[in-house]
C-alpha cells in the first residue's frame, strides 16, 4: 500500500511538472515581448485558454458575445483546492451579504478581487498587462491564491479594442514614430474608445443599455467581489493615478471603504517609489455618478477603484511627451501590471477585515428613506422592473392607501397607492444601491465633479414617486390585464393608445409591415371609450388593399403586448371622426443621420442604438464628408447629432438644407447642433444672452488657484429641471404638462415667437436635483427646451436637451419618436 501511495505521489508530481513545463509566458506564447506590439483580442483569448489548459489554478469562461460577435470572457484564478470548492466559496460569500440565504461559514471565507481591463478600447495597455498579471499569479505569486479568488476580465470592450489595435497595426511606422504629429498617434473618427454602438461602457454599469454590460452584470452579481479595479488610461503627459479617489464621495460610502482605498494606494506607492515611477492620488476621479466601473461596485459594497495610466489612443507604442521623455507601451504595461498584483497582495493579507466590513455594508436598517413608492404608466413601471431585475434588486406592490413622504413632484402632496404601485424597500441587501438610484437628490460634498450630478430613476422613467421615512407594507400583487385582441373585420378599424416606448415600437412594426396608421391630434370618444391625443387609429379604409389586414394587425399587437380597441364605426361620439383632417396619416419616414467628423460619436451612437435596438426602425447613416452628395429627394428626415457643423454646413450647404426643408423636409437637431442655426439668416432661433455684470468688463482678477473652482459657476453638470410642456402639440403626445429634463449644459435659446415651444422653462426654472452654477442658472430662464420652427412646408425640430443621453433617460425618448412620426409627417406630396 505504501508503494502504491508513493507511486501515485510520484505520478502526480510528474504530471504537475509536465504542466508547469508546458505553461508559457505571454512572450513565449505570442512570440514578442509584451508591450512591443498590440495584441488582437482573439490572441488574448487564445493565451488565456492556454493558461487555463496548462494550469490547475485557472478556469476560463465565456459570459457572452459583443455586437460584433467577439467573446466576452473572464478567468477565475485561485488555488487548486479553492477551485475545487469554488461554488461553495461563492455561495458562502453571498450568504455573508444576505443576498443568498443560509448560514455563513467564517472559517471558509476568502478575499474576492475582480480586475476589469480595457473598458475603453483605445486604452489598450491594460489588456496587455492582464496577460502578464495572469501569468505571474499562477507562477511566482500563487501563494496569494490560498485565501484569495481573483477574477480577471481581460477585455471588457473587445470591439473597441480591436477597432483601435487593428487601425494602429495598419498605420504605424516601422520602427514606430514617436512624434505626436505622426498618423499613428491620431485616431480617425470615432476612435477605439467606445463599443460597437459607440457607447462609453464605463458609464453604462447602472443603466445597462449595452449587451456587454447586461451580460457582465449577471456574472458580477454572482460574485459581488470585495475589491473591483477598473484599469484605464489618461493623457500622455500625466503619470499614473490610483486610489484614494477625489471628493465628492457619495454619502453611502463607508469610512472603511475610504480607509481601505488609502491602504491599497499606499501599497502601490511603495512599489512605484522603489522603481522611481511618478503617480498622483485624490484628484479628479470622484466617487459619485453611479454608473462607473468604480462607483457601481462601491455601491455594491466593494472597494471600487479606477487606475489611470498615461497613454490613451494617442500614445501608440511610444510617443514623445512634453516633459522630454518617451512614453512607451512597455512601461505602461509594467505600471498596470504592478498595481494589479499589488491589489491582490493587499487583499490576500486582509481577508478577515474585508469580509467583516462587507457584512456590515449590507446592513441597511438605518437608511433615511425606508421605502420608495412609484405610480405611473404600466409600461414605464414594467421597464423599470426590468432594470431592477438585472441588478437583482427586490421590489413588490405597495399596499393600497395614502402614502406620506418626500414627493418627487413638489406641487402634489397626496400620493395614493393602488394595486399597481411599485414598492422598493431600502431594507434589503442592496439597499444602499436602492438609495443611490432612487433618492430624490444626491448630496454633494463638493460641486467640482467629473460627471453628471443627477440621475434619480423616478424622474428618468417619468413616474410619480414618494420617498418614505417609514417602511411601507407590501400589498397583494394585481395581475396585469391580459391582452385579448380579436379580429373585427366588420368594423371601421381599431384604436391603440400612445403613452410609451412600447407603443412606439408597435407603431414602428406596423409601418414596417406596410400597415397604414393615423394619429389623432385631438382627444375623441368612440364606442363609449375615451382616447387622448396621440392615439393611433388604424382603419379598414386605409388598409383595404392589405392582405389579411385584421389577422396581421392582431398578430403584431400580440407580439408587442398592445391592446387594440375595435371601432364598429368611424363616427365619433365626441371629437374628430376617423376621416377628419385632425386624424392625420403617419407616413413611413426615410431617415438619414449624420455621422463622422464634426459630430459627437457618443450622440451618433445613442441615435444608432436607439433606432436599431430599441425602436427597431431603419435609418441611413451618412458621413459628414459626403454631405454635399446627399440626394435629399430620397430623405424625409435628417437628424443632426450633437456636434460642430461650421465646416459641414457652410453657407451653400445651409442654403441647400433650408431649401429642402421649405419643400417639406424635416431637420432634427440635437444638443450642440441646435446652436448652429441660432442667429442665422431666415431662422427665428436666437441664443439667450444674459446681461453681463459691470465687473465682467474688467480683467479677471480671480487667483490662479481658484480659477477652476470659479469656472463651475458657469456650468450645469447634469441637473434635472422641471419643464412646462404644451402637450397639445404632436411633438408632446403622450406627455403630461410637466416633464423632468436632464439638462447637460447651460445652452439657452429664447422662446420661439412664431414657432412652437413644446417644452420650455419660465421665469424661475425649478432645478429639482443636481448641480447648477450660480451664473449658469441666470442663463436658462425663459428658454426653450424642445421646439419646432416651421419653414415653408417643412420644419426644424430643436432638441436642446439630449433625450437619448447614454440611453437611460427613458421618459425623454418619446419626444424624438413624436418628432419623427408626428411632426410634419402627413404630407404625401413632398
Amino acid at each position: 500500500m505504501k508503494k502504491l501511495s508513493l507511486l501515485v505521489s510520484v505520478l502526480f508530481l510528474s504530471f504537475q511538472f509536465t504542466i508547469a513545463q508546458n505553461l508559457q509566458s505571454p512572450e513565449e506564447f505570442l512570440g514578442y515581448k509584451i508591450g512591443t506590439q498590440f495584441t488582437r483580442h482573439a490572441e488574448v483569448v487564445n493565451y488565456f485558454n492556454h493558461i487555463a489548459e496548462n494550469s490547475g489554478l485557472v478556469t476560463y469562461h465565456t459570459y457572452g458575445k459583443t455586437n460584433e460577435r467577439r467573446p466576452l470572457t473572464y478567468a477565475v484564478v485561485s488555488s487548486e483546492e479553492n477551485l475545487g470548492n469554488i461554488d461553495q466559496i461563492r455561495n458562502n460569500h453571498l450568504r455573508n451579504t444576505g443576498v443568498e440565504s443560509g448560514s455563513y461559514d467564517k472559517s471558509a471565507e476568502k478575499a474576492i478581487v475582480w480586475l476589469s481591463y480595457n473598458v475603453h478600447g483605445n486604452e489598450a495597455s491594460s489588456t496587455e498587462a492582464a496577460m502578464q498579471t495572469l501569468y505571474e499569479l499562477v507562477t511566482s505569486k500563487k501563494n496569494w491564491l490560498e485565501n484569495t479568488v481573483v477574477i480577471i476580465d481581460p477585455c471588457v470592450n473587445p470591439d473597441g479594442r480591436d477597432r483601435y489595435a487593428n487601425w494602429y497595426n495598419q498605420v504605424k511606422a516601422e520602427p514606430y514614430n514617436t512624434s505626436p504629429m505622426a498618423v499613428e498617434h491620431n485616431e480617425p473618427w470615432p476612435g477605439g474608445r467606445p463599443n460597437h454602438y459607440l457607447f462609453d461602457l464605463n458609464r453604462d454599469w447602472a443603466w445597462a443599455t449595452q449587451v456587454e454590460t447586461q451580460q457582465r452584470i449577471k456574472i458580477y452579481n454572482q460574485w459581488l467581489p470585495h475589491i473591483h479595479v477598473d484599469f484605464h488610461e489618461q493623457g500622455i503627459n500625466e503619470p499614473y493615478y490610483f486610489a484614494p479617489a477625489a471628493e465628492p464621495f457619495h454619502e453611502v460610502i463607508t469610512p472603511f471603504q475610504r480607509e481601505f482605498q488609502t491602504e491599497i494606494g499606499k501599497n502601490h506607492a511603495r512599489y512605484f517609489d522603489e522603481e522611481g515611477w511618478l503617480y498622483f492620488t485624490k484628484e479628479r476621479f470622484d466617487l459619485l455618478y453611479p454608473s462607473y466601473g468604480d462607483t457601481y461596485p462601491t455601491y455594491m459594497g466593494a472597494i471600487g477603484m479606477t487606475y489611470e495610466q498615461a497613454g490613451n489612443g494617442g500614445a501608440g507604442l511610444g510617443i514623445d511627451t512634453r516633459e522630454g521623455y518617451e512614453l512607451n507601451l512597455v512601461d505602461r504595461v509594467a505600471h498596470h501590471h504592478s498595481t494589479g498584483l499589488s491589489t491582490v497582495e493587499v487583499a490576500a493579507r486582509n481577508v478577515d477585515k474585508l469580509n467583516n466590513a462587507f457584512n456590515e455594508f449590507y446592513r441597511n436598517s438605518n437608511a433615511e428613506f425606508k421605502s420608495y413608492a412609484l405610480n405611473g404608466n404600466p409600461d414605464k413601471i414594467a421597464s423599470l422592473k426590468q432594470l431592477l431585475d438585472l441588478h437583482e434588486i427586490k421590489y413588490s406592490t405597495a399596499a393600497s392607501g395614502k402614502i406620506k413622504g418626500r414627493n418627487y413632484n413638489n406641487s402634489r402632496t397626496d400620493f395614493t397607492a393602488t394595486g399597481n404601485t411599485l414598492l422598493v424597500n431600502a431594507n434589503q441587501p442592496k439597499g444602499k444601491m436602492v438609495k443611490v438610484l432612487f433618492e430624490p437628490s444626491a448630496k454633494l460634498s463638493d460641486s467640482l465633479t467629473y460627471d453628471i450630478t443627477a440621475w434619480s430613476l423616478p424622474y428618468a422613467y417619468g413616474l410619480e414617486a414618494v420617498a418614505s421615512t417609514r417602511a411601507l407594507n407590501s400589498g397583494e400583487t394585481t395581475s396585469p390585464v391580459a391582452i385579448n385582441n380579436t379580429a373585427s373585420p366588420a368594423g371601421a378599424g381599431y384604436v391603440s393608445k400612445w403613452n410609451s416606448m412600447q407603443d412606439a415600437r408597435f407603431l414602428a412594426a406596423l409601418l414596417k409591415e406596410g400597415i397604414k396608421v393615423r394619429v389623432s391630434e385631438m382627444a375623441f370618444e368612440n364606442n363609449n371609450q375615451k382616447f387622448d391625443r396621440g392615439s393611433l387609429v388604424i382603419t379598414k379604409s386605409d388598409n383595404r388593399t392589405t392582405g389579411n389586414f385584421d389577422a396581421r394587425l392582431v398578430e403584431i399587437a400580440y407580439n408587442h403586448n398592445r391592446q387594440l380597441s375595435p371601432a364598429t364605426t368611424g363616427f365619433a361620439t365626441s371629437g374628430p371622426d376617423f376621416g377628419s383632417p385632425e386624424v392625420r396619416m403617419v407616413n413611413v419616414p426615410r431617415i438619414g443621420v449624420l455621422r463622422g467628423r464634426g459630430t459627437s460619436s457618443l450622440n451618433f451612437g445613442e441615435i444608432w442604438h436607439f433606432f436599431e435596438q430599441q425602436l427597431n426602425f431603419p435609418i441611413t447613416p451618412i458621413d459628414t464628408d459626403d454631405f454635399g452628395r446627399i440626394n435629399f429627394e430620397k430623405l424625409d428626415v435628417l437628424i443632426l447629432p450633437s456636434g460642430s457643423y461650421s465646416k459641414v454646413l457652410d453657407k451653400p450647404a445651409l442654403e441647400k438644407l433650408t431649401d429642402w426643408v421649405k419643400g417639406g423636409g424635416k431637420v432634427i437637431a440635437i444638443g450642440n447642433a441646435v446652436g448652429h442655426f441660432a442667429g442665422k439668416e431666415g431662422f427665428e432661433l436666437k441664443e439667450n444672452k444674459p446681461e453681463k455684470s459691470k465687473d465682467s468688463a474688467k480683467g479677471n482678477l480671480t487667483p490662479y488657484n481658484e480659477r477652476e473652482r470659479e469656472s463651475i459657476k458657469e456650468l450645469i453638470t447634469g441637473s434635472i429641471v422641471k419643464t412646462r410642456v404644451d402637450n397639445t402639440h404632436p411633438m408632446a403626445f403622450g406627455y403630461d404638462k410637466d416633464y423632468y429634463s436632464l439638462k447637460l449644459s447651460n445652452n439657452s435659446y429664447s422662446h420661439l415667437k412664431n414657432g412652437y415651444n413644446v417644452a420650455y422653462l419660465g421665469d424661475k426654472p425649478e432645478i429639482v436635483s443636481g448641480f447648477a452654477g450660480s451664473e449658469a442658472r441666470k442663463s436658462i430662464p425663459n428658454s426653450m427646451t424642445y421646439g419646432v420652427e416651421p419653414m415653408g412646408r417643412g420644419s426644424f425640430v430643436y432638441l436642446v436637451d439630449n433625450p437619448l443621453f447614454r440611453g437611460f433617460w427613458e421618459n425623454g425618448k418619446l419626444f424624438l419618436v413624436n418628432s419623427i412620426f408626428f411632426v410634419n409627417n402627413d404630407d404625401l406630396t413632398r
